[in-house]
């Protein structure tokens, strides 16, 4: 059984991890971490998710978890996970990293403390939305410049970050396969007398509204024509399972910094 340390385990997504651990054969929960003065400090983390009695309380300590679990999966923020990333670090303990809404900085340090442990760090780890990654890139290649490339992102109203690190993952891989900059080319909104589209640009617009999960549209405009291709999470277990599918592969890997295409054997 591998050992799994849960942190932000008293959020939506933490919530979810906990309880599929709980369920899991492969797995087992190590421990289970929020931040500081949260009110589910000392929680039993598996009542806390609604799953039933663990043994596990929550705890704002994940140093003294580490030397007792073989790899830390991270849904929580850009700077709480960079902390988290640097103990597993000193710790040599693998990670599992989905957070968004990093710094060019931060994506950076994560990088350099990837040398010394496994790190998966996707934005998305739904196992279908990275099959769309591979997907859009070959279509793009495919249908050239004379097709106009939009990418449509929606979440639900507490999400704090925009545009979505998976809209931001498809932008990236869907200008590199047409050879674009994407720091010149992306376009994050529209108003007023904007004049006509220009060449090569790639928009990226984001919704928020309700409690919608994740909804990631790509699509392809051509004169006569139009192609979208969309997926849609329709709950967090579609996250939950692909961060805990990587957790599984992480504890076999050489230090570095991986993602979930590296995990699904996609690359």
């Amino acid at each position: 059984m591998i050992k799994v340390i849960i942190t932000g385990a008293a959020g939506r997504m933490g919530s979810r991890l906990v309880a599929l651990t709980k369920e899991s054969a492969a797995l087992t929960l190590a421990g289970a971490v929020e931040r500081k003065g949260h009110g589910s400090i000392g929680d039993d983390a598996g009542e806390t998710a609604g799953c039933g009695h663990t043994g596990i309380r929550i705890t704002e300590d994940l140093s003294s978890l580490l030397p007792h679990a073989e790899v830390v999966v991270d849904f929580s923020s850009p700077e709480a996970s960079l902390d988290h990333v640097r103990l597993a670090a000193q710790h040599r303990r693998a990670v599992v990293l989905g957070t968004t809404g990093f710094t060019p900085e931060h994506i950076s340090e994560v990088r350099t403390l990837a040398r010394h442990i496994p790190c998966v760090f996707s934005p998305n780890m739904s196992v279908g939305i990275n099959l769309l990654f591979t997907a859009v890139a070959e279509m793009a290649k495919t249908l050239g410049e004379e097709y106009d490339i939009e990418v449509i992102e929606a979440h639900h109203r507490l999400k704090k970050d925009a545009p979505s690190g998976t809209a931001l993952k498809l932008a990236e891989v869907l200008a590199k396969a047409m050879n674009r900059n994407l720091d010149e080319k992306g376009v994050y909104a529209r108003k007023g007398l904007i004049g006509e589209r220009k060449p090569g640009e790639i928009g990226i617009q984001t919704i928020r509204a309700g409690d919608i999960v994740g909804d990631h549209t790509v699509i392809f405009g051509g004169m006569g024509e139009r192609i979208e291709v969309t997926h849609r999470a329709q709950s967090r277990d579609t996250f939950a399972r692909g961060a805990l599918r990587a957790a599984r592969w992480a504890v076999k890997q050489p230090p570095g910094l991986y993602d979930m295409l590296d995990v699904l054997s996609l690359r």
